[in-house]
């Protein structure tokens, strides 16, 4: 077996983790508000739920937009290429 390491640099290791997370957490927001925009148009909520689920989800946003700006992350990097699949998050 070879005596070669691999030279990880932990700041960029942290920032992708972060990234991966963020990302994760963003695909979990949007399916939320899809979730929400079908059943308003259903008529499934009353004009309170809605409000309550349309504040929620707006301040979930700020709240990535605080966390990208903490940990140094783009909210363009919160995308992951699944090569011929394309991105995990569609394009708005």
């Amino acid at each position: 077996m070879s005596g070669s390491r691999i030279e990880l640099d932990s700041e960029k290791v942290g920032r992708d983790l972060v990234a991966l997370v963020l990302t994760v957490v963003e695909l979990l927001r949007q399916l939320m508000e899809r979730q929400a925009i079908r059943r308003i148009e259903l008529g499934d909520l009353s004009d309170e739920q809605a409000d309550e689920i349309g504040t929620t989800l707006m301040m979930l946003d700020q709240r990535m937009t605080e966390l990208c700006e903490q940990h140094g992350v783009r909210p363009e990097d919160l995308n992951l290429d699944l090569g011929p699949l394309g991105t995990l998050l569609p394009r708005d």
